[in-house]
């Protein structure tokens, strides 16, 4: 065994090698970039290296400066994770060549894999069935077009160099062939350095399942059952479980062999994954896909059904040990299910075909986490690479943690899971983990019938779009107990104000007058992607004196009785945080509470999480940007970075018509005129970046009958991960 291993990556995945490296007695050493000196794995690791800036490309992505971080420590293997350079060919040639062991399969075989088509045709001709589609590579545009008119629509557009949805494209009007593969291209250069695409057959309603492989190094093989991998939006996973609920005995049997197969047609060796589609309505006629060759994201459910510790087998494989199994040793044991916890906003809009609130756009999320609660407990595992304090931008992949639930039947899972999400607390930074939550519970999937477009289909109905009254009536109360004197010592037993001695009367905010009932004090909030709401609070005087609880009314509510209690959490962040607990009407419900600065609160429950900011409307009004004749202003949905700019000042566009595109975590979103109109103002440059809710431009509208059609129609591209 290995000495010293150096960790070539980031995040949870980071962490999680490191727990094993940890448990095998083998020295650690992290990498990180100037965005991460003080991240998770940075503090768990035995030894760190900076090795450059935030951008990826002069840190994560620099193949010198991991060698030299290598050289430097004495390292003498390198584990890539996922993601970054776990699958470059040319990173475990340089490894090799610098003395190192790459924990990995052989350069050779990532490179053959790594090349959809190549691969396609390798795995074939070893028997095993793919789906059918172009052939040959460095196909032209026209050349994709005539492949997919042969093929017959619908059809997927594919890079060939890359994996995980990145560049992914469905396409199922040959009208809109040409723009896409123009997207494609785009986003699969600047994913991969390299714009090969392929198309392949569109299997409707299609289950997404892969099989987990180990190879040793002295030619033995075998797999260790499958993964269900189909719950995904927009090709990017996001649920997964083993076993699958769809697969009989003689079809695991078949699947398995047929990937041993594949790892054997390329000289594999280590842990991989072959992935296959297969019809919903008939799993007997499963097709290769690709083969990962690396670990994959979704490892622990494997683990948790088997036993197996993958990165333990991972770092004996690559020291020369032998896989002491034969196939009939592997057994799955119970079920795994593992949600993917991702910084994201979800939010509700329009579908531009119906024009009913059915589409979903899902945008990065960033910030600093001021607390965090993760769920532990019988039968759940978390891996995250998140600490209080972390700060989560946009250079890197979205994915914070993963939340993982083992039991001994798949309802016990899925109920363990739910159980876990919501008690999952991460304030700071909006994450999906209540629509994973709520997905779990989905009739659907509950029943074990999935395929692959489930969620894009339905995520309209798994998105809360309202802000329960509670989470206003808290923030007011906490705002309005800090106007009290002595606020320091913080809310009392009835949301008001601690301390102890004289009190000027007339500095409480209790709505004292003189001869009438008491006035009620108004709190402007407003919490992040909703309307601002007023909340007015009064004391309600006691009978025999005193004030009694608070009497609090949201917006054009009716009064509602309220008091707030404060108790004392696991968090530790600044500003009183932890736990809260609001009796609204008689009912008692319990927050997380956090506050990020002085006018920023945040409070969470079963998974949501709710940004409260203190709204002053004057201040607003003074700064609304609009043009003179009433033109909107578009702001940036996300902070990132302009990647393109298709109009100018003074052009004349129409409505629904591509402005401009805002790239963030390896997301695409496009920027549409909301109406025809002229463009007044625009003030970004393509490559430059944007703040959340900047303004990129001013769009004033033009009288109908000047009206042009538009020149073309925007969408979202798909969100890439590992």
């Amino acid at each position: 065994m290995f000495d010293t291993v150096l960790v070539a990556n980031r995040g949870e995945i980071a962490v999680r090698v490191l727990r094993t490296l940890r448990e095998s007695g083998v020295r650690s050493v992290a990498v990180h970039s100037d965005a991460d000196a003080d991240a998770r794995h940075v503090r768990e690791a035995d030894t760190a290296v900076r090795i450059g800036p935030t951008a990826a490309a002069e840190s994560y992505l620099s193949v010198e400066r991991l060698l030299d971080a290598a050289r430097r420590t004495g390292a003498r293997a390198v584990h890539p994770g996922y993601g970054f350079l776990a699958e470059n060919a040319a990173f475990a040639r340089a490894c090799e060549a610098a003395g190192l062991v790459f924990i990995g399969p052989p350069a050779d075989a990532i490179e053959l894999m790594g090349d959809k088509i190549r691969a396609k045709e390798t795995v074939r001709a070893a028997g095993v069935p793919v789906v059918p589609g172009s052939s040959g590579s460095g196909l032209s545009d026209d050349e994709l077009c005539a492949a997919a008119r042969k093929i017959g629509m619908p059809v997927l557009l594919k890079p060939s160099a890359g994996g995980g949805g990145k560049g992914m494209r469905l396409v199922r009007e040959e009208s809109r062939l040409a723009e896409e593969i123009a997207a494609a291209r785009r986003e699969a250069r600047g994913s991969f350095g390299d714009d090969t695409l392929l198309v392949e057959r569109w299997i409707d309603r299609p289950r997404h399942i892969e099989i987990q492989v180990l190879a040793d190094g002295h030619g033995h093989v075998v797999h260790l059952g499958e993964r269900e991998c189909s719950l995904q939006r927009r090709h990017q996973k996001i649920v997964e479980e083993a076993p699958s609920p769809l697969l009989d005995e003689a079809t695991r049997a078949a699947m398995g062999e047929a990937a041993v197969e594949a790892a054997r047609s390329c000289g594999y060796r280590g842990a991989g994954t072959v992935e296959f589609i297969v019809p919903g309505d008939d799993p007997g006629a499963y097709f290769f896909m690709e083969m990962n060759t690396r670990l994959q994201v979704e490892h622990p459910v494997t683990e948790l059904v088997t036993g197996l510790d993958l990165v333990e087998w991972q770092l004996r494989i690559a020291a020369g040990e032998r896989l002491p199994y034969a196939q009939e040793d592997i057994t799955l044991t119970g079920h795994a299910v593992e949600a993917r916890l991702c910084a994201e906003t979800a939010r509700l809009g329009t579908d531009e075909h119906t024009g009913r609130p059915e589409r979903v756009d899902f945008l990065p999320s960033a910030g600093t986490v001021v607390l965090l609660r993760e769920p532990t407990g019988d039968g759940v595992r978390t891996d995250s690479g998140l600490v209080e304090g972390t700060e989560v931008g946009t250079a890197y992949d979205p994915m914070l943690a993963k939340v993982i639930a083992y039991g001994p039947d798949r309802p016990a899972a899925l109920r363990r899971l739910r159980a876990a999400l919501a008690g999952t607390s991460v304030l700071g930074v909006e994450t999906n983990a209540a629509f994973l939550r709520r997905l779990l519970d989905h009739p659907a999937v509950r029943a074990g019938e999935l395929d692959t477009g489930l969620v894009d289909r339905d995520a309209h109905t798994l998105v809360r779009t309202d802000v329960p009254d509670e989470v206003y009536a808290a923030a007011a109360l906490l705002r309005h107990a800090a106007l009290e004197p002595d606020a320091g010592a913080g809310p009392g037993a009835d949301g008001t104000g601690g301390g102890s001695g004289w009190t000027d009367p007339f500095s409480v905010p209790n709505g004292w007058r003189l001869g009438g009932e008491a006035a009620w004090t108004v709190h402007h909030l407003r919490v992040h992607g909703h309307d601002p709401v007023a909340v007015r609070v009064r004391a309600r005087p006691a009978p025999g004196g005193g004030t009694g609880v608070r009497e609090v009314r949201v917006g054009d509510g009716p009064p509602t009785e309220a008091a707030l209690h404060t108790g004392a959490g696991t968090g530790t962040g600044s500003g009183g945080d932890g736990d809260l607990r609001l009796v609204w009407a008689g009912v008692s419900h319990r927050f997380t509470y956090a506050a990020a600065d002085a006018d920023v609160r945040w409070f969470g429950r079963d998974g949501e999480a709710w940004q409260v900011r203190d709204h002053d409307p004057v201040e607003a009004a003074l700064r609304g940007r609009t043009g003179a004749h009433g033109g909107e202003a578009l702001t940036a949905p996300m902070p990132g970075t302009v990647t393109v700019v298709k109009a100018a000042v003074g052009d004349t566009v129409a409505a629904g018509q591509s402005l401009l595109v805002v790239e963030a975590m390896k997301m695409e979103h496009v920027i549409a005129a909301p109406y025809a109109g002229t463009v007044t103002e625009l003030d970004v440059r393509a490559g430059g970046t944007v703040a959340m809710d900047q303004v990129l431009a001013v769009v004033e509208p033009l009288a109908e009958e000047a009206a042009p059609e538009a020149a073309d129609t925007p969408r979202e591209s798909g969100e890439g991960a590992r």
